[in-house]
């Protein structure tokens, strides 16, 4: 099958690669990132119509995570192959083979190696173009959501202030009527209620002010293993009750940073409460810590059934919970949040594979 080819047969072969050259291009151009796996089907299609035997060939473009095939793939195949690159990393590649019974070396024209290598160039321009897009929009909805939480505690620093007066009037009086009607049984156990629903109002307004950053601080150094050791031991009976197994690792034996105490151990205790919440029975919470030249990373992770998609971007948010009602205040994760952002620190959390959730805490050391 591998006759001399004339000059008819050349010119006809150059045609069908700037063809096919001309319509990857037009695919890449006009692709709009949404469907990758369909692009590189049609491109795959593309260059097996320019290969010179196309109902002989097939073409295979691989990626990491998936590859598409034109043709039926021969194991036993001689072929033609060419990498394709993203920032320089082999990201893929794409081949074009025949079965070896039938053809030999010759069967490739040099042409069809450029044009394997122009194809693999244009895939990888491609999938950079979309690597710099979902950064972008990345990067676009991080600031978005900066920008919604600065506005959140401009909020609730107000409201936070606002509820303070009267919070402390209802609790002064309330304690004077309660002296007042001391012999009322009766009386004196319903403004005990009143009494208690003030202290549980200030909780929460003393929890968004945590969360605007308007609680005063004690920086001092310490060696925050003690401290989070500490804060785990106080939670020992609710890893008892699911039968849950805990592990804690150092990167050394003292890990000294300049916080306060009282909100990192605030810090520790809500997130690993919520991994314990979310944990199934008999699960496991890994808690390392680890020292890094500008910054200390806090990493909790759970085995739970993860943070949807959908509300990724909202736990922070004061008020927002996943729980059911009447089991949290949706106030935990902002406390934590505005107590991290006060040390000019960060919280990110991705999925913990197979199943769960990773919180990554990082303070800068300095």
């Amino acid at each position: 099958m591998e006759n001399q080819i004339t000059l008819e047969d050349k010119l006809n072969e150059r045609i069908k690669e700037l063809t096919c050259l001309y319509k990857v291009s037009s695919l890449v151009r006009n692709n709009n990132f949404k469907n990758i796996k369909s692009l590189l089907k049609e491109i795959s299609a593309s260059v097996k119509e320019a290969i010179r035997f196309p109902e002989e060939a097939f073409v295979e473009i691989k990626l990491d995570d998936f590859s598409v095939i034109d043709g039926e793939k021969i194991e036993d195949a001689i072929f033609i192959i060419s990498a394709i690159k993203t920032f320089k990393n082999i990201k893929g590649a794409i081949t074009v083979g025949y079965a070896k019974q039938k053809f030999s070396e010759n069967a490739f024209l040099n042409e069809e190696k450029l044009l394997l290598k122009k194809v693999a160039s244009e895939i990888g321009d491609f999938l950079e173009r979309n690597e710099i897009n979902e950064k972008e929009e990345i990067a676009k909805r991080q600031i978005e959501r900066a920008g919604r939480l600065t506005i959140l505690g401009e909020i609730t620093a107000g409201i936070a202030h606002e509820l303070n007066t009267p919070l402390a009037n209802i609790l002064g009086f309330t304690e004077l009527l309660k002296e007042r009607y001391k012999e009322d049984k009766i009386g004196s156990e319903d403004l005990e209620k009143v009494i208690n629903s003030a202290i549980y109002s200030r909780e929460v307004v003393k929890k968004l002010m945590f969360f605007s950053c308007e609680m005063p601080q004690q920086m001092t150094s310490i060696n925050i293993n003690a401290t989070i050791d500490e804060s785990i031991s106080l939670l020992k009976p609710n890893f008892k009750k699911k039968n849950i197994d805990f592990k804690i690792a150092y990167s050394s034996n003292e890990i000294n940073l300049k916080v306060d105490g009282i909100q990192l151990t605030q810090v520790i205790f809500n997130l690993v409460i919520n991994a314990i919440y979310f944990s199934p029975e008999n699960g496991k919470i890994d808690i390392t810590v680890e020292e890094k030249i500008k910054t200390v990373e806090i990493e909790i992770s759970d085995e739970g059934k993860g943070i949807e998609t959908i509300n990724s971007e909202n736990i922070f948010n004061p008020f927002f919970t996943s729980k059911p009602v009447g089991e949290g205040s949706g106030l935990g994760l902002s406390v934590v949040h505005g107590i991290i952002k006060s040390h000019k620190g960060t919280i990110i959390h991705k999925p913990n594979i197979p199943k769960g959730t990773i919180f990554i805490v990082s303070f800068p050391k300095n």
